[in-house]
């Protein structure tokens, strides 16, 4: 008696064709062999592309691959950190598409080196080899721990930033070396502060200006290296009020006090970074922009500002970047 796949498939292909239909094995060959003439079988549609749609992409690849990868710290150690990778190439009007596993592949090939400056260039200089592409990409995100010392109690404690390095190679041969950071600190309303301060001297009144937790992402394009530790020493200097981590007493009338000697607008602190990461010759370019997680109003303050380098970092910032300021 015929089962139901095959009444269905005579009604579809008719009688005699039907008769040389046969049902796909769903079992899994564990014992397969794959023979090199096996591989030669296999159907391969990179370069198979319809006419009416060939076009240039600018960037095809890879995101969010993760790898546990070494890098160097500035103090002469070493730190593994979980990195996710976003990989890409600009692929040619004339392919259909890339072989995307080179890019992973490539990646294991140096995943248990140190990810220097120098080593980031050689992965971007060898997959763009390997895929073909005349531009290509690497950005490696992580959370990078720096032991932070409290204000007076002398104790020490984990403060974990959001790095991500950027490596960019351009089909003329030029290397662009990008770190983006993120900076977390307090920022006091000068406004408010004034305010409070009015009305405990011709009022008698007590008053507390509002603060809030604030973020600065810092993108820097630099020449040949820049440590991390070297960029946020850059924002503590300039900003000074960096969230805690541990806390006493004495530590947090210590930030209390920090808030009042650097009280700022978040005009104020895009300016700030402006002028000290424009003192650093390693700096090429740089982009800041910021966000004061308003504790008065139920929005956020946010500014952009750039070094203004000809052919360098635009103003331009996606919703999803200033979303992706809110902690």
């Amino acid at each position: 008696m015929s089962n139901a796949k095959d009444l269905i498939a005579r009604e579809l292909l008719g009688s005699e064709n039907a008769n040389n239909y046969r049902s796909p094995d769903r079992v899994y060959d564990k014992n397969l062999v794959v023979s090199s003439e096996y591989k030669e079988s296999l159907p391969d549609l990179q370069n198979d592309l319809y006419e009416d749609i060939r076009v240039k992409i600018e960037q095809v690849g890879i995101h969010n691959f993760k790898l546990p990868l070494k890098y160097d710290r500035k103090d002469g150690s070493k730190i593994e950190l979980e990195t996710s990778v976003t990989g890409t190439v600009s692929l040619a009007a004339i392919h259909r598409g890339i072989n995307m596993s080179r890019i992973i592949r490539t990646f294991y090939e140096y995943k248990d080196r140190e990810f220097t400056t120098e080593l980031l260039e050689d992965v971007l200089f060898a997959y763009r080899k390997k895929i073909g592409g005349y531009d290509a990409k690497i950005f490696l995100s992580f959370n990078y721990p720096m032991i932070q010392k409290s204000l007076r109690s002398n104790m020490n404690g984990y403060q974990y930033y959001n790095v991500t390095l950027e490596f960019e190679l351009l089909e003329n041969g030029t290397l662009n070396r990008i770190m983006h950071f993120d900076f977390v600190y307090s920022s006091s309303c000068p406004c408010s502060k004034e305010l409070a301060e009015h009305a405990r001297k011709y009022r008698n009144k007590d008053g507390i200006p509002h603060s809030q937790r604030s973020v600065a992402r810092v993108s820097v394009k630099y020449d040949k290296h820049m440590w991390i530790e070297d960029l946020h020493l850059i924002c503590l200097n300039a900003l000074h009020t960096e969230t805690q981590v541990m806390v006493l007493r004495e530590d947090e009338q210590a930030f209390a006090e920090l808030n009042g000697s650097y009280p700022k607008f978040v005009e104020d602190s895009a300016r700030l970074l402006h002028k000290a990461l424009n003192q650093d010759d390693r700096i090429l370019d740089f982009k800041i922009v910021l966000s004061h997680l308003e504790s008065l109003h139920s929005h956020n303050a946010i500014s952009v500002i750039t070094k203004d380098v000809t052919g360098g970092f635009d103003r331009n910032v996606s919703i999803e970047e200033l979303n992706s300021l809110i902690r």
